[in-house]
């Protein structure tokens, strides 16, 4: 045996996770027990808002007008239906006027009025057949969501000669939370079996699989805890469930693989079971490290932006990384070590196989997978700059929709078209003068004279794109507006409008909010962390990677690589998402834009799952190439021994996120099928194609790096590969090294 299979150099990290497996995992299996009840009811205490900034304008005088002047800002509202008669009926009149009295004594209802109460036209719909009770609910989502739970049975249905529907911001927040609780459910109901199949069809061995699934179980009950106790200090979105999931099964499927098939490797080439747990940790276990690193920081950017919605993919998402290559490293050694070569057991491909035994490891398998990814490495390289050339074009031309990008805030036609409701929302939009609710709010603060709010209203009515000004409503030291636009309500005049508005002088102090208005909040807020969070992602992962390889070009060649890998999601997202196409297939309804924090999000999940990947190629590459020296070779030997790995581990992880993009809310259905073809590109075109072909473009000159940061790494850096012999020559100095075209020529299998 080799001196880096021998027992002798097993660390301590190796001898920490191996001493008492057992106990291991009864420790383990207890702290998953109390995960379970510590994340119990955890959707319930989350939010379905969060896309606002909290100390934007608009937010500050939201606030404010729930105060002063709770009627200004409804968050509830009753869709009375009369049937054959008006709203102006007397029976209709009186049930009406019973409902809104009741309604008022309700405790935690704040604001109401109705039609009938102010016979305001905004109320009544155009053929005068329906008419709006609005009010509000006082108190935070969780509170809001609890009264609307009380009140909604009640309120809703056959009143006499009425039929009433509930709908609101309120309850459209609240039905979207309740969807998307059992949207996740039926998601992981149909994702857990396909990834066990698929596991054991990559594995052969069902005993192999289980290991990866377990890995993932662990992290995502981990993850509900963590932010069952982050609830109790902020709000986190009900969305972040969604990522938990998806990260939790496919990042602990991702670790889990890469760590069992270098595990299986070293028992194949006759290691024990102790050093081959120990070689693994050296090797695969570093760059499980070096991914999770890399996966957490592209999360953790986004806590730079002030949206809570944002900023609850950044909780969720660092938790089950860092819990998912947790249990790798400490749980899946553990697990091996009590199975040994027991990890191949129940080979469950003999079934369809006759008479052709192969080693239960599945090794011949692998082998031939693996010639095959090097007969294709080969002949990309070959024809280099042909692949490089069409392929960065192709991806190209894929993203160019995203120019055409319009941004805009999510509403209830993110439901399904059955939702309650919606069918409100609906029918208030496209049956009631000025679409009630889609007004702006002009605060005004300072004594004034009533000819001072006068000529105020007068000025405002006379800026473009107005179509209406209410009021002033005044109270104690201030007054409000209510300024209808033109057009959209959140439409690039409305937001046009916000500005004017803002910019308008007045004798007192003003500021405005909306809808309109928390749009342009929202994309002020983000334009501005934007810089900030890329430019983390992109130090970060630059160190990252040359902490890994040593070179200064390769982490730049990753960034970039990586960048392009993500055009085909952000084009497919506005092709048909923003533009509608395919929105019958897909069930969807398009609402013209893309609310304004999604592509943000997709953006640090899937560059961060292409870092994955690119981790994974990237270190076996390097491991080759301090061993040998030879760069061509170690580029097919990286793809060889990855490529299959990286396409079954995409794979799965795109399964998974499609069973996230079955949801019924459009949010979540861009999320899941964004990211999923984003990581399908990114393994069978970027890691495939671009990087062998760019590699091999660039040469030798790939591995180069100054001096002093030669050193740097030497001293600091961490690698795949067991460290050089002392006194031995750098990699960068290794000649190509004689007998390199035949290693390619048999690693290739011609």
């Amino acid at each position: 045996m080799s001196e880096v299979n021998s027992p002798e150099r097993a660390g301590g990290w190796t001898r920490f996770v191996t001493a008492r497996p057992r106990l291991a995992l009864l420790a383990a299996l207890v702290i998953t027990a109390l995960a379970v009840f510590a994340g119990s009811g955890v959707a319930d205490r989350m939010g379905s808002g969060g896309w606002e900034a909290p100390d934007a304008e608009s937010t500050r005088t939201t606030q404010m007008l729930e105060r002063e002047f709770p009627d200004s800002q409804p968050n509830l509202l009753l869709l009375v239906d009369s049937g054959d008669v008006t709203v102006d009926d007397p029976a209709v009149a009186a049930e009406a006027a019973r409902l809104t009295d009741r309604l008022s004594a309700e405790p935690g209802i704040t604001g109401v009025g109705s039609y009938w109460r102010t016979k305001s036209p905004a109320l009544r719909s155009s053929d005068g057949h329906e008419a709006i009770v609005a009010a509000r609910i006082t108190g935070d989502e969780k509170g809001a969501g609890e009264i609307l739970d009380r009140i909604a049975p009640v309120y809703g249905g056959a009143h006499g000669p009425v039929e009433v529907s509930v709908g609101g911001p309120v309850a459209v927040r609240h039905e979207m939370q309740s969807i998307i609780q059992e949207d996740l459910l039926r998601a992981e109901l149909i994702a857990l079996p396909v990834t066990l199949v698929l596991l054991v069809m990559v594995f052969g061995s069902a005993v192999a699989a289980l290991l990866p699934l377990g890995v993932g179980i662990v992290a995502i009950l981990g993850t509900n805890a963590v932010l069952r106790g982050i609830t109790e200090f902020t709000d986190v979105s009900v969305f972040a469930q969604n990522l938990t999931t998806a990260l939790g099964l496919g990042l602990a499927i991702d670790y889990a693989l890469f760590i069992v098939r270098r595990f299986r490797e070293e028992l194949s080439a006759g290691a024990d079971t102790r050093t081959a747990i120990g070689t693994t940790l050296r090797t695969a276990g570093r760059t499980v490290l070096f991914s999770a690193l890399t996966v957490a920081v592209s999360l953790a950017a986004m806590m730079v932006f002030p949206q809570y919605f944002l900023r609850s993919f950044a909780y969720a998402g660092i938790a089950v990384v860092l819990l998912a290559a947790a249990a790798a490293l400490i749980l899946l050694p553990a697990a091996l070590m009590l199975l040994g070569p027991r990890v191949n057991a129940l080979d469950l491909r003999r079934l369809l196989r006759r008479r052709r035994p192969e080693p239960a490891s599945g090794t011949a398998a692998a082998e031939g997978s693996g010639r095959g990814w090097a007969r294709f490495s080969v002949l990309v390289m070959r024809r280099a700059p042909l692949f490089a050339v069409v392929t960065t074009v192709g991806l190209v031309l894929l993203g160019l929709p995203f120019l055409g990008v319009k941004f805009g805030t999510a509403d209830d036609r993110q439901l399904p078209d059955t939702a309650e409701s919606r069918v409100v929302q609906e029918h208030i939009r496209d049956s009631f003068p000025g679409s009630p609710g889609g007004g702006l709010e002009v605060l005004a603060e300072g004594t004034a004279s009533a000819g001072q709010y006068a000529e105020f209203k007068d000025r405002i009515a006379a800026l473009p794109g107005v179509q209406r000004v209410d009021g002033p409503v005044t109270g104690d030291g201030s007054a409000y507006f209510n300024v209808l636009p033109e057009g959209e309500p959140v439409g690039q005049g409305a937001q046009d409008l916000v500005r004017e508005l803002r910019a308008e002088p007045a004798p007192f102090d003003t500021s405005v909010t909306g809808t309109a208005a928390v749009l342009v909040d929202s994309k002020d807020a983000i334009a501005d962390r934007l810089p900030w969070a890329v430019g983390i992602i992109v130090v970060v992962t630059l160190l990252l990677v040359f902490l890994l390889t040593g070179s200064v070009l390769i982490p730049l060649q990753a960034v970039v690589l990586n960048a392009l890998s993500l055009t085909a999601m952000f084009g497919a997202v506005v092709w048909v998402f923003q533009d509608g196409n395919l929105s019958g297939i897909l069930s969807f309804t398009s609402t013209g834009d893309i609310e304004t924090t999604l592509p943000v999000l997709m953006f640090c999940v899937a560059f961060g799952l292409s870092m994955d990947y690119g981790v994974f190629l990237l270190s076996r590459i390097k491991e080759e190439y301090d061993r040998t020296g030879d760069h061509e070779h170690s580029v097919t030997f990286g793809l060889r021994h990855t490529g299959g790995l990286i396409t079954a581990a995409a794979v799965i992880l795109a399964v998974v996120m499609v069973a996230i993009g079955t949801s019924r809310v459009t949010n979540t259905k861009m999320l899941g099928l964004g990211i999923a073809l984003a990581v399908l590109m990114d393994a069978m075109v970027v890691r495939s194609l671009l990087v062998p072909a760019v590699m091999k473009l660039m040469g030798r000159v790939t591995w180069w790096a100054p001096a002093p940061l030669r050193a740097f790494h030497q001293r600091f850096g961490l690698s795949e590969g067991e460290p050089a012999p002392a006194g031995g020559e750098a990699p960068e100095q290794l000649p190509p090294g004689a007998g390199g075209k035949e290693r390619d020529r048999i690693t290739a299998g011609a």
